[in-house]
């Protein structure tokens, strides 16, 4: 697949779908615009608040956000063109009529692109029922194939029989999105388990990411990497009574989760030990604090304490390592004969792709 505007100098190569949540738009708002442009990020709006709006308008010079908001009603604050910043909207293939149209006018407003986005768990229609629906969704946003930018999203893989379940459903739709001219084609899954809960505490704990695993598995297709951040899959995933310290630290293949509980001081103190852990460990990153914004965060905890933070500020730590994690690792893979970029040492090195 050969995206239609396949000269662009800053196509992105990473697409994360992200809850709006404050830790996840916080990571975000301290990507470097030097490399903004190589995500492109999912938001998915569960709500429409005033500092979920300030913080997308707050996001670096060259990140341009699509949004779904297939979570709201049909209401007028939920039509994208109400919103005064750019943005990309996210159309799924049931859309109503008057949702279609509104995003066909964001679409045209914004510079004529949307993000056309297939669940593979729940739009099991055949191909042809497929093109029925999105050359519904051309018509009625008056938009072509290769102004959309086509998303497979795998939802939840979270054990090696999902993977095994995942990829030929992925690779049946990727034949079928074979036949129209995308602007891009990206495969996203999440592979974080939806509760941590019953994990070990006062150890770092490693986890297999199943996600990078299953995209691994299709490289041979030629499409782009997407995934959830360091959250699971899924509307209201995760654990939101355990307010234990928690650090999900993204390696190569794998993350560590860091859930503290050790008593007999005060939380600072104990935020600190995990810190002072996380930063002696050998998947730190040799780059230390000039990685990113997060792994600054946490290394000034592990060296002067500085405070425990929130379960927002964790996320946004957490993510914020990931994400440059993950733009180094489709940057400069391992093993390819070239050193590993990390955000934070200037612009990104530019990396040809090809896809299929």
């Amino acid at each position: 697949m050969v995206p239609a505007h396949g000269g662009r100098a800053a196509a992105p190569v990473y697409r994360p779908i992200l809850a709006s949540r404050r830790g996840e738009l916080e990571a975000l708002s301290h990507l470097d615009p030097a490399y903004a442009a190589l995500v492109a990020p999912i938001l998915e709006i569960g709500a429409i608040g005033r500092s979920t709006m300030d913080a997308i308008r707050r996001l670096p010079a060259g990140l341009l956000p699509a949004i779904d908001v297939s979570a709201l009603p049909d209401i007028p604050e939920a039509e994208l063109t109400r919103w005064g910043v750019p943005v990309v909207p996210v159309i799924g293939l049931s859309e109503s009529d008057h949702r279609l149209v509104a995003h066909g006018a964001a679409a045209r407003v914004y510079g004529r692109r949307a993000l056309i986005r297939l669940r593979a768990g729940q739009d099991r229609a055949g191909p042809d029922a497929s093109t029925t629906a999105v050359e519904r969704i051309w018509r009625f946003t008056s938009l072509a194939p290769e102004e959309c930018d086509l998303l497979v999203d795998a939802g939840d893989v979270c054990c090696p029989a999902d993977v095994r379940t995942a990829e030929p459903r992925v690779r049946h739709l990727l034949d079928w999105a074979r036949r129209h001219a995308w602007r891009s084609v990206t495969v996203a899954a999440g592979g974080m388990p939806p509760t941590l809960s019953r994990l070990p505490t006062d150890e770092p704990v490693q986890l297999d990411r199943w996600d990078w695993q299953l995209w691994r598995r299709l490289a041979d297709a030629g499409v782009d990497y997407g995934d959830y951040g360091v959250q699971p899959a899924g509307p209201g995933a995760g654990d939101p009574g355990d307010r234990l310290p928690t650090v999900r630290y993204t390696d190569d293949g794998s993350w560590w989760v860091y859930r503290w509980a050790r008593r007999g001081g005060r939380g600072d103190d104990r935020f600190a030990d995990l810190c002072r852990t996380l930063v002696s460990a050998p998947h730190w990153p040799t780059t230390g604090a000039a990685f990113s914004w997060g792994d600054h965060e946490l290394l000034r905890r592990a060296r002067r304490g500085a405070g425990a933070g929130s379960t927002a500020n964790w996320a946004a730590w957490s993510t914020s390592h990931h994400l440059a994690h993950v733009l180094a690792t489709l940057l400069h893979p391992a093993g390819d004969g070239a050193p590993r970029w990390h955000p934070g040492q200037g612009p990104p090195p530019q990396r040809g792709r090809s896809l299929r």
